[in-house]
């Protein structure tokens, strides 16, 4: 008697239990009383959709919302937000809309109460719009949102350059509504509109990095260094860029370090400027520029005798989608760091401390427009690191005369016959006809790689790219040689050359062995052996320690270049 009355207890308190979890884990009721539907092209060719959704919830508690779109949409999305004016909400991507099928859908949680009105917002990738010609574009996109009940009204619009102009689509123009927009609305659309090329370029900036120098005299330098690639139709002949706010003296500069033609201010509210390439940027290619500028000394603050504050706003105003974007720090030498402050990235920074100087890195992936931010370093600078550098020279100096001093007075020793050998002489013609030769050779292989790149995508017949690459690598065998001879006479010659070539030839073997290393990823992920996560990121790390090499190999030429002026 007394089990079985233990049993019934039990029975009762887990059924109890499991209704009341099963009350705590519904979704608060709501009905949605506006919804403002933007869909909006980046300059660079990437979508934002932007839904900002009222709410007439029951009660405050906490609860979840979907939203979602036609799944065709879902393998374009790189990354999705939802906020409010007060916080930013957690969501989970790819959950299924109320087990209903051909829906991408994500997940909004509110963890402390439900509010009236938030925004979420999906950024989607470029390939959503397709250049057909010289001035006309298709864009395909969801025309409202897939939402799990009744919206009562549903405002929308796209939003493009002022400059465009509406042709055809399934939507009756950029700005169209709907009163009482269905639950579950699945509607795949697209819309063809006119716009100078100019105006919305279908590339990818694979990579900004931006690198802020404080020099002991309080002045700022920048240099954003770009990786843009050419997904476009038509060769790129120019590209905007937006610097820092009252960025000036702005200089630009190819990925060889030649100077290119001065950039040109084509928005002074949001400091946009246009770069324009030296050679066009061919379709399906990849090249590096970077911007050089000064930042006002106004960006310092002096809070004491020896310490100060750098105060600067980070991507702000740009209209393109940034794949990776890192931002360094530099500096003056001497300077400590006292404190980082920014509410975005807390503690999302490394700290680099070099003997003298303490430069500090910001990483970010997956950047638009929402994600600019304030940054505050505050840092500790004592004024007499001024004279450290001269007073340092003057030690050395001191050193030397005092070692020349003790060898001049020492006894001489019997003169030795020297027998006359052969000098290697070494003419400036020399050295310029090597850097020319080398950067020919450079040349050649990003013709042979575009070659390949067209062949691959059948722009070309397969008979027209043998021939073509035969010739380019006679052409290249020819330069090796020239370049092998040059190499050995600057070997003979000795010092300051034979060094320059060793670091070439280091560099050079660093980027055979990159190249031989991605041949092999993509291998192992064609197999299935590598996930799509790992490659990514072998991709990226391989593709570093290669513009590395690059630019090593670019800097050693412009100062052998130097050496001939």
């Amino acid at each position: 008697m007394v089990l079985s009355v233990l049993t019934l207890f039990l029975i009762v308190y887990a059924s109890m239990s499991f209704n009341f979890k099963t009350a705590e884990a519904q979704t608060v009721d709501y009905t949605i009383e506006y919804v403002n539907h933007t869909v909006e092209v980046l300059y660079n060719g990437y979508v934002l959709i932007n839904d900002t959704i009222r709410l007439n919830a029951s009660s405050p508690e906490p609860g979840d919302f979907l939203i979602g779109f036609p799944y065709k949409y879902g393998p374009y999305v790189l990354r999705c937000i939802a906020y409010n004016e007060n916080t930013n909400f957690p969501v989970s991507l790819n959950v299924p809309l109320e087990n209903r099928i051909g829906f991408y859908g994500a997940e909004v949680s509110f963890p402390s109460e439900t509010p009236q009105t938030f925004t979420v917002v999906f950024v989607l990738s470029n390939y959503l719009i397709i250049h057909d010609t010289t001035s006309q574009y298709k864009l395909d996109f969801p025309a409202y949102p897939s939402l799990t009940k009744p919206a009562a009204k549903c405002d929308a619009s796209i939003v493009l350059p002022p400059e465009a102009l509406y042709s055809s689509g399934t939507v009756s123009a950029f700005n169209y509504s709907k009163e009482s927009l269905p639950a579950f609305t699945y509607d795949e659309s697209e819309v063809t509109f006119t716009l100078a090329d100019d105006k919305l370029l279908v590339v990818d900036v694979e990579e900004l990095k931006r690198e802020i120098r404080l020099n002991e005299f309080g002045e700022i330098e920048g240099a954003d260094t770009y990786r843009i690639k050419n997904k476009a139709i038509l060769d790129v002949v120019s590209i905007e860029v937006m610097l820092p706010l009252n960025a000036s003296n702005v200089k630009a500069k190819d990925h060889f370090g030649r100077k290119m033609a001065q950039p040109l201010m084509t928005d002074n509210f949001t400091n946009r400027h246009e770069i324009t390439f030296t050679l066009p940027l061919k379709i399906g290619e990849s090249t590096r520029l970077t911007v050089e500028y000064f930042l006002p000394k106004t960006c310092i603050t002096q809070e004491t005798a020896d310490r100060f504050a750098l105060n600067i706003s980070l991507f702000q105003n740009i209209n393109y989608y940034i794949e990776q974007a890192s931002v360094t720090f530099d500096l003056p030498e001497g300077a400590k760091i006292l404190g980082f402050e920014s509410a975005l990235i807390g503690d999302a920074y490394s700290l680099a401390r070099n003997i003298f100087e303490e430069i500090v890195t910001v990483d970010r992936r997956n950047v638009f427009c929402m994600d600019s931010f304030n940054v505050k370093i505050v840092y500790e600078y004592n004024p007499l690191w001024l004279s450290f550098r001269p007073t340092l020279w003057t030690w050395a100096i001191s050193v030397v005369g005092c070692i020349i001093a003790a060898v001049w007075k020492r006894p001489k020793a019997p003169a030795r016959v020297i027998v006359p050998t052969v000098a290697v002489s070494l003419r400036p013609e020399h050295i310029k006809s090597y850097v020319n030769t080398y950067e020919e050779k450079m040349r050649i292989v990003l013709e042979i790689e575009s070659l390949e790149t067209r062949v691959r995508k059948g722009k070309i017949p397969r008979r027209r790219y043998k021939v073509q690459r035969k010739t380019l690598e006679t052409r290249l065998n020819t330069l090796s040689r020239n370049l092998t001879e040059s190499k050995e006479r600057m070997y003979a010659i000795g010092g300051h050359y034979a060094d320059l070539m060793r670091q070439l030839e280091i560099a050079e073997t660093e980027i055979n062995e990159v190249e031989a290393n991605i041949k092999s990823i993509e291998a192992r992920h064609s197999r299935g052996e590598l996930s799509l996560e790992a490659y990514r990121k072998l991709l990226a790390d391989y593709q570093r320690r290669k513009e590395r090499a690059e630019t090593t190999i670019s800097g050693l030429l412009l100062r052998l270049r130097e050496e001939i002026r």
